[in-house]
């Protein structure tokens, strides 16, 4: 009966179809398999292995699409755009989706589908670094983007007016690995949407946005330009969805609220120890008495995670003084993220299991640290960086040995080989640090006192 309906729908959507329009069989290929190829890139707002599984704002909005359908999304994860966008030419996908900016030049190549948000082109350099304020400034700076991009694109069209305009259209990198590059002082500036740009700050807090390049540009969905039917089905869906309170939903919990984090705030950071620490001290404790943590360790996990606010909220929905994804919240059977006992307990329960999952092999303290290492980017990365410590002749059971090896994870050249894939693999190495850092800074207030 289901796939009957399906199939109405499709006959249904013929109709809509332009005049003279015929090729239609993409879109009943798909209503017919049960399968909805799309290719996307490993990235923090496309598609990502995070604590609890896959995520991303594109892998949920296409997993939204194909349920539509009543069909299942197969995801081809590609490195960058030189490598998805011949796939889509090719026919071997059904549609992109990695937040693709729509261009002239993609248009004579593909469809786009109905814009789904809206970003502009911004300049990023780093803190302390180089300071273009204009176009004409970019010729005094070493400038790279990936290849086959929408920002290759516009700086071709400036080329014409700004002659002495030029980069480097790097076809092994995408955004990600570029920001990272500036923020590491090995390239000056980059130019990246104002979305990946709001993301990526939450891991690189000194990455400074210089400038707005472009005017407000809008992301949409690429089909091969043979897909008249899937483009009106995807059309039709999208002027639906984008006014639904699931479509809200989704952009709040991506881009909803983006707490950039600055340079630890020392006296901010101790004023805190005085006034909000004493309401909650009494249950890190507790719970570092139950689970054999130091007590300090939970207090200063918990102020990285939610500046000891119980009613914290993240913009990946994650909740509570602990922030606790509501997956392991329902794993570990609490009621309520925003009760500060329920949550100190859990998530120092869930900080237990994990240690529990590592080798014995691993001594303290680099057990705890690497705790705390999965605790932010999940178990499955964690191991895949023990993995190619050991293929890089590293110890896997040093925590200073993971601090070198983790950051490699985004590199195309190793995660390719490894099980879990692409991860922001510096991102854990300093959520350690600074935890570090503020557990140092309490114990030291504390004997102080």
């Amino acid at each position: 009966m289901k796939r009957r309906l399906k199939l109405l729908v499709f006959y249904l959507l013929l109709s809509l179809l332009p005049a003279g329009c015929s090729k239609t069989d993409r879109l009943q290929r798909i209503l017919q398999s049960g399968e909805l190829v799309v290719v996307t890139r490993n990235a923090p707002t496309t598609y990502y292995e995070g604590r609890d599984g896959i995520t991303g704002f594109e892998y949920d909005l296409v997993s939204a699409y194909a349920s539509h359908l009543g069909v299942k999304a197969r995801f081809i994860i590609k490195d960058n755009l030189s490598e998805m966008l011949p796939l889509l030419e090719r026919g071997e996908a059904d549609l992109a989706s990695a937040g693709l900016t729509r261009t002239d030049g993609r248009a004579e190549k593909f469809y786009f589908s109905e814009p789904y948000q809206t970003v502009r082109q911004q300049v990023v350099c780093r803190r302390g670094g180089k300071r273009p304020s204009q176009i004409e400034d970019l010729t005094e700076v070493q400038l790279a983007v990936p290849a086959r991009s929408s920002y290759e694109e516009l700086l071709k069209k400036l080329k014409a007016d700004y002659p002495d305009l030029s980069w480097q259209a790097d076809s092994q990198a995408n955004t990600e690995n570029l920001l990272e590059k500036v923020w590491l002082k090995q390239l000056d500036c980059t130019i990246a949407d104002s979305n990946i740009v709001a993301i990526n700050r939450r891991y690189y807090p000194e990455l400074s946005v210089r400038f707005d390049l472009s005017e407000p540009q809008s992301l949409a969905w690429l089909m091969p330009n043979e897909a008249d039917g899937l483009l009106v089905s995807v059309n039709n869906w999208l002027k639906e969805y984008k006014n639904t309170p699931d479509f809200e939903a989704l952009l709040d919990k991506y881009y909803g609220f983006i707490a950039v984090f600055d340079y630890v705030d020392i006296r901010v950071f101790k004023r805190r120890i005085e006034t909000r620490l004493p309401r909650y001290r009494r249950l890190f404790e507790q719970a570092a008495d139950i689970y054999n943590f130091d007590w300090t360790l939970l207090a200063a996990l918990s102020y990285q995670e939610s500046h000891w606010n119980a009613r914290a909220r993240s913009p990946t929905g994650v909740r509570g003084i602990m922030m606790l994804t509501l997956t392991t919240a329902r794993e570990l059977g609490i009621k309520s993220r925003l009760n500060a006992k329920q949550s100190i307990m859990a998530g120092s329960r869930y900080l237990a299991k994990l240690r529990k999952r590592l080798p014995q092999s691993i001594e303290e303290p680099d057990r705890d640290w690497m705790t705390l290492a999965a605790y932010n980017i999940g178990m499955g990365h964690l191991r895949d960086a023990r993995e190619l410590a050991r293929r890089l002749g590293r110890n896997p059971d040093l925590w200073r040995e993971l601090v070198e090896v983790l950051p490699l994870l985004s590199r195309k050249k190793y995660y390719k080989t490894l099980k879990h894939g692409y991860a922001r693999g510096r991102e854990p190495v300093i959520y350690v640090r600074r935890i570090r850092d503020y557990m140092d800074i309490l114990n030291k207030t504390l004997q102080e006192k």
